[in-house]
């Protein structure tokens, strides 16, 4: 590993100075369980880490039914899922940090730092995704929103410019009769890491018959994670049953474009991608319906 050096900021302005200064030397740890073994394995070089977990804003976790939920980017996942209001109104991101690495892992990784890894099978994107989260960026020019569908540019990169961080990241208050969920699937234990991921969340009719509003995200299939528009658009106004879910399966399949590796055929991904969008909209309605 590359020698390198240590600061440990306690306040933001101070972490966007160190950045600014390094001029894209620097790298962040969140919780440090994606850097750590990129630099020790040489995949990425830094002059200077940067440790934000002593900056307040970023280890903020809030909830209302008002105003939706706002978590710092460096936020562990095990204070979601440990939340159960959280649990209840956002299933589809608890599902996602239950399976980001083991319990241990858990205690240190943060959904923040797994969307900024942009890792093409990132576990908490889709279901970022599906809940129409945006992430909150500062940098030495100041503030800005980007919606977490626009953030992950290329496999490994995303919108960030040099010397802005991620500072949180917010989804909506939840709304009656929705609910969302994720899915994965792996190749075995051994191998954690999805073949295809996707997140739903939906929002039923008052009698609970009937589809007002959907979201799908998709990972693992593609360069970076998907939003599936048309699949999420076709289900508004549609009957919640297993054909409308099959259907929505069919048309997630088109945002697929993934490769052969060791992990599974082209095919086989594609399949993947309509299978898990019909379990997890059948999950998330039958949440939904209590």
């Amino acid at each position: 590993m590359k020698d390198f050096d240590y600061a440990a900021p306690t306040a933001l302005d101070e972490a966007v100075s160190l950045l600014a200064k390094h001029n894209g030397s620097a790298k962040i740890l969140a919780g440090g369980t994606d850097i750590i073994v990129q630099l020790r394995e040489g995949l990425k070089d830094a002059d200077v880490v940067i440790d934000v977990k002593k900056i307040p804003e970023l280890t903020e976790l809030t909830y209302s039914a008002e105003s939706g939920l706002s978590m710092g980017a460096s936020v562990p996942c095990y204070q979601l899922y440990e939340n159960p209001e959280i649990v209840k109104s956002y299933g589809a991101l608890t599902d996602s940090a239950r399976i980001i690495g083991g319990w241990q892992i858990q205690s240190r990784a943060s959904v923040g730092g797994n969307l900024c890894n942009s890792s093409p099978a990132a576990d908490s994107v889709p279901s970022l995704i599906a809940h129409d989260a945006v992430a909150h960026i500062v940098g030495p020019n100041g503030s800005r929103e980007v919606a977490v569908t626009e953030f992950c540019t290329a496999p490994g990169k995303n919108v960030l410019e040099p010397g802005e961080l991620l500072v949180k990241i917010t989804l909506p208050a939840p709304t009656p009769k929705s609910a969302s969920a994720y899915l994965r699937f792996i190749p075995r234990n051994e191998m954690d890491i999805a073949v295809a991921g996707v997140g739903s969340w939906v929002k039923l009719s008052d009698d609970c018959s009937t589809i007002e509003d959907a979201r799908i995200g998709v990972c693992a299939v593609s360069a970076t994670p998907q939003y599936a528009e048309e699949a999420s658009a076709f289900l508004v106004g549609k009957p919640a049953t297993d054909e409308s879910f099959t259907q929505a399966g069919e048309l997630a399949k088109k945002v697929a474009a993934p490769i052969d590796d060791m992990r599974g055929t082209v095919e086989y991904r594609v399949h993947l991608t309509g299978v898990l969008t019909k379990r997890t909209l059948k999950i998330a309605c039958d949440r939904a319906t209590g």
